[in-house]
């Protein structure tokens, strides 16, 4: 059997989240239990394996300390296998409907067939429809004396108020260091496995805040210190690194900082791609880059001591982003990591930041220098008042005027799908700052973005990309300009 599965928690004692252990002791204690509890927070954190062990609490024929479960009784140890018939799991993705609902009100009058109280499970109970959540107030509302509810969400905000009001909410946050180390020296002793406390904390570095994946990162570890792959069959460090590629992540996101810093789009585009080749896992290495900004933003607050301490000596880029540098980064880049789960290659929401920023530099640059310059002579401004005018030369080279392309697709996706795609079959053939021509092969796609709506929407995303007032011509390849 999995560690995971293994290893769940029986006890509250055995939870790893003290919040958790404190909230149920106090709650478990009172002579009245809640009719509704309301488990809410992000997967892997223990909420159904808390709510089997409120049922056993609430149903033990002879519990001990009082609120803990003895797991030998026939009504623990059943429910502990799963085939209690008081105690019913329903998975709220796949029974969402009114009717489920309907026949789960007609179910509950019935009285427990064995145990004190019957216990419905919902996990994922924001998957339900409108109608089935209605449904369920009405139960929540005049609930009988024998049952009890325990709902549980990774989506809360989904879940009405009406359902809120009605629970005793208890919310899982992510665990912490401490949490994770304990919850996997748990593990270690009961399996007899050697294991660095270093080792523990870098797992629990790469657990996410996640009780269930940071276990199967230890069993994963535990299979290769096995394997001979460790010295003395031990979890080390060194072990861990290696799998994981930590020492790898802390250099590569240091470089990419120091090419961001210093507006390299090319190089830092290099380390991405270079990344993706490895198959290091883009989510971590994301969360790492934003951990490392957020940190110097911190201290160039005056909150932090010290920055992040480099993992080389050689990329101190860093050190020299200013605070407004570091905020726009970290949006874009926390931006990115929201939309991983959607990419359809994992490392182009990161590629497509580093795009976004070079071209903002870019343009603040631009802005710079049209400012100086307008603060010139006017003898000056006689000599040179021919507005400098860019061509796209093509993606691969990722000039300044193919990463504005690029970036007004994106954001005219996000007002209208149809618009980009037609846009996608477009170029941009100048832009002098002011004014941007779109030059359309095909009349069609000239005419659909040459209409008033479709003029309004371009312009509306190049003012957001921009911060200028833009003015979109389209012009049909050969043809004559709208």
């Amino acid at each position: 059997m999995v560690f995971y599965r293994k290893y769940r928690p029986q006890k509250i004692e055995e939870l790893d989240s003290q919040s958790v252990r404190d909230k149920l002791y106090s709650v478990l204690e009172t002579k009245s239990v809640s009719h509704a509890f309301l488990f809410t927070g992000p997967k892997g954190l223990g909420k159904t394996s808390t709510a089997r062990i409120v049922a056993k609490a609430i149903n033990c024929e002879k519990k001990t300390k009082e609120v803990e479960p003895c797991n030998k009784c026939e009504q623990c140890v059943s429910i502990m296998h799963g085939n209690n018939l008081d105690i019913l799991e329903i998975d709220g993705a796949s029974n969402r409907g009114i009717d489920e609902i309907r026949d789960l009100r007609e179910k509950v009058k019935l009285s427990p067939a064995s145990a004190r109280k019957k216990v419905y499970i919902i996990d994922e109970v924001h998957m339900l429809t409108t109608e089935a959540f209605n449904a369920l107030l009405k139960t929540l509302e005049e609930p009988p004396s024998h049952v009890v509810f325990i709902l549980c969400t990774t989506e809360p905000h989904k879940v009405p108020a009406t359902i809120k009001s009605r629970c005793l909410q208890i919310q899982f946050k992510k665990a912490a260091e401490e949490e994770l180390v304990r919850s996997f020296e748990r593990i270690v002793k009961a399996e007899k496995l050697k294991a660095d406390k270093k080792a523990l904390n870098l797992i629990a570095g790469l657990s996410d805040g996640s009780f269930r994946d940071g276990v199967k990162i230890l069993e994963e570890m535990s299979h290769s210190a096995s394997s001979g792959q460790a010295k003395n069959k031990k979890i080390t460090t060194e072990l861990v690194e290696q799998k994981f590629q930590v020492s790898s992540i802390e250099y590569q996101t240091t470089q990419l900082i120091y090419y961001l810093e210093g507006k390299d789009t090319k190089s830092a585009l290099g380390i991405v791609s270079k990344l993706a080749e490895d198959g290091v896992e883009m989510g971590y290495f994301m969360q790492s880059l934003i951990e490392t900004l957020h940190k110097n933003l911190l201290f160039k607050a005056g909150v932090e001591n010290s920055p992040l301490r480099l993992a080389s000596q050689d990329f101190v880029g860093q050190a020299k982003l200013e605070m407004q540098d570091l905020k726009r980064l970290i949006e874009l880049l926390s931006k990115a990591f929201s939309e991983l789960k959607y990419a359809v290659l994992p490392q182009l929401p990161l590629e497509l930041a580093i795009v976004e920023w070079g071209l903002q530099t870019r343009i603040n640059a631009d802005a710079n220098a049209e400012s100086t310059q307008n603060s010139t002579s006017f003898s000056d401004k006689k000599i040179s008042n021919t507005p400098i005018v860019s061509t796209q030369q093509g993606i691969a080279n990722y000039n300044s005027n193919d990463a504005l392309f690029h970036a007004l697709i994106d954001k005219v996706k996000t007002y209208n799908h149809s618009i980009a795609g037609v846009l996608r079959g477009c170029r941009i053939k100048s832009y002098d700052g002011n004014s941007l021509t779109v030059e359309a092969k095909f009349k069609f796609h000239k005419d659909k973005l040459s209409e008033k709506k479709t003029q309004e929407i371009l312009e509306k995303a190049c003012h957001e990309i921009t911060k200028k007032n833009v003015k979109i011509e389209v012009e049909l390849k050969g043809g004559d300009k709208t």
